[in-house]
């Protein structure tokens, strides 16, 4: 539970560090005096949004920090999952908002997200403000309340997983019809692509190929007298390269028999004559793989012609990637063969899930309208010692066409405060002071059935007064004894008597401007505090003995 709140530069707020005690407590002040702004500071901590115009004029940076006691609220896993070092003897939260926009936050002095505060905050502190009374004309809220009452959060869970696994196969199946539909539509085209790309038969590294074999063709008669000339020199009558190399070798032989360096020379020279003769032979027999063919000239230039009339509509390079669009047009048109097995085994999966959510939502249903019942039988012994005698409150379930993240139910709270009423929606008939009670009470069962360390109660009490505001005095003093704090803050005498603790929010002004303040008032402090919010301004005797009497502290003696 909330501990001490530290605000620093904060609108009006130049410096305030107080200490809250457990149970129940009350903030008062004046409209105006600053109440509305430390509420402004804790939602910093809450992760709502920063605004610059909040810090304090003539200065740079806003800071906000509380410390709770957490150590009985089972809060582990959370600093565990976000690797946040965990103390149950005290959590500090800080928000710090520069003039510059920039925001930062911290958990025991960690550096923290706004996701990972607003989640952290949300299970330490509620603050119930009057627009939330606003919320009672929502469905959603009051689902909400009805499954944190019903403690159905494995039934839901387990729905919710069944949920989503449908809708994802709805989503899959809307997908595939529509790729189906565009593909039937495009098959004609792939088919005569495919058609065409399948007729040429390609090869991979045939364009190379044919390209060289083009080069070869077209180059013939050239080719050819180049290798006849070659062949001449090389083995070619007298003077041929062969036939010199060979006279060669003969004289080398007749010098080496008086000349013994000779002989390095002749065996040297006798395996170029091996080499050269290899190479003669070659040259020759290679002329035979070189003909003169227009033919199959005509034929080659035809085939590549094909491959880059291919390429160039294709948009590719290669032969291979060729290759690799027929197999992608023959996988598509595959594809849409199978079409219609697909979606019929998509929406055979899809009735499952739906029949599978349908029974779990059932479930759910169940749990939500016990739950339902036991909510009226509360509301009811709640409400009528707030001043409704004649009270009636009621949780009316109806199915949904369909379901929904939520499931199958839509939640109505109906109302009726006059006897033989008619029950109606409690957003559009009950009074300011009916809702209030109403929301009270549902604080006040949510509290039972969740383990919140801090509720907040902005001016709950709107609406009521004398006998009702004192006994919905006595529920959040309840409350606050449920090893939990309740901070309440209010305008009505009756409710600040019941706190065991009394906090005063006041204006100071300064040569430096204005600065609002709080602080723990003393016994006598909450006597004359008391009497002024009965008698106003002018203080008197009556309203200070009335203030005693509300304490329960004795009277002075006369």
């Amino acid at each position: 539970m909330l501990q001490a709140i530290y605000i620093q530069n904060y609108a009006l707020i130049d410096k305030l560090d107080i200490d809250f005690t457990p149970g129940f407590s009350v903030i008062t002040g004046e409209t105006g005096a600053g109440k509305s702004i430390i509420l402004g500071a804790i939602g910093l901590l809450l992760g709502q949004r920063a605004d610059v115009k909040a810090i304090k004029n003539g200065t740079t940076k806003c800071i906000v920090e509380a410390r709770f006691r957490i150590a009985t609220y089972g809060l582990e896993d959370f600093f565990a999952e976000n690797d946040i070092e965990y103390d149950e003897e005290e959590c500090i939260i800080r928000r710090e908002v520069s003039a510059n926009g920039k925001s930062r936050a911290f958990i025991n002095d960690t550096p923290a997200s706004l996701s990972q505060m607003k989640i952290l905050g949300e299970k330490l502190i509620d603050v119930h403000s009057q627009h939330q009374n606003l919320l009672l004309n929502k469905e959603g809220f009051q689902l909400n309340i009805l499954d944190i009452l019903a403690q159905d959060e494995k039934e839901l869970s387990d729905y919710q997983k069944s949920y989503r696994e449908y809708r994802q196969v709805c989503h899959d199946l809307e997908d595939f019809i529509v790729q189906s539909e565009k593909s039937r539509q495009d098959e004609d085209y792939l088919r005569f692509q495919l058609e065409q790309l399948e007729e040429a038969n390609l090869q991979a590294g045939e364009q190379v190929s044919l390209e060289q074999e083009a080069e070869t063709l077209s180059h013939a008669e050239d080719i050819l007298a180049g290798l006849y000339k070659a062949g001449q020199l090389m083995d070619g009558d007298e003077n041929g390269t062969l036939a010199l190399t060979k006279e060669c070798i003969q004289t080398l032989q007749n010098v080496s028999k008086v000349y013994p360096p000779a002989q390095e020379w002749l065996e040297r020279l006798d395996s170029c004559y091996i080499e050269l003769k290899d190479l003669a032979r070659e040259i020759s027999g290679s002329q035979e793989a070189v003909e003169f063919n227009p033919a199959r000239l005509d034929f080659v230039n035809e085939r590549l012609n094909l491959i880059y009339t291919l390429q160039q509509k294709h948009h590719v390079k290669s032969v291979e990637e060729l290759i690799a669009l027929t197999a992608d047009y023959r996988m598509r048109l595959d594809a849409i063969t199978s079409f219609d097995e697909r979606i019929a085994a998509l929406r055979n999966r899809q009735q499952e899930l739906y029949q599978t959510v349908l029974q779990k939502a059932e479930v759910l249903t169940e749990v939500r309208t016990r739950s339902a019942r036991y909510i009226e039988r509360q509301m009811e012994s709640l409400l009528v010692p707030l001043g409704m005698p004649n009270v009636r409150f009621a949780v009316e379930l109806s199915p949904r066409k369909e379901p929904d993240a939520k499931g199958m139910d839509s939640v109505t709270f109906l109302f009726s405060a006059n006897k033989n009423g008619t029950l109606q929606n409690v957003a559009s008939i009950a009074s300011g002071g009916e809702i209030a009670r109403v929301m009270l009470s549902l604080k006040a069962m949510i509290a039972g059935a969740v383990k919140l360390p801090t509720i907040i109660f902005d001016e709950i009490d709107t609406g009521v007064s004398g006998s009702i505001a004192e006994k919905m005095a006595l529920i959040m003093q309840d409350m606050g004894r449920q090893n939990r704090q309740v901070i309440s803050i209010t305008h009505l005498p009756q409710i600040a008597a019941r706190g065991i603790a009394h906090y005063k929010v006041y204006k100071e002004d300064t040569e430096t401007g204005t600065n609002s303040h709080i602080r723990r008032l003393s016994d006598e402090e909450r006597v004359q505090e008391i009497a002024h919010m009965l008698s106003g301004a002018t203080l008197t005797e009556a309203a200070m003995n009335n203030a005693r009497a509300l304490l329960g502290y004795s009277q002075p003696q006369s």
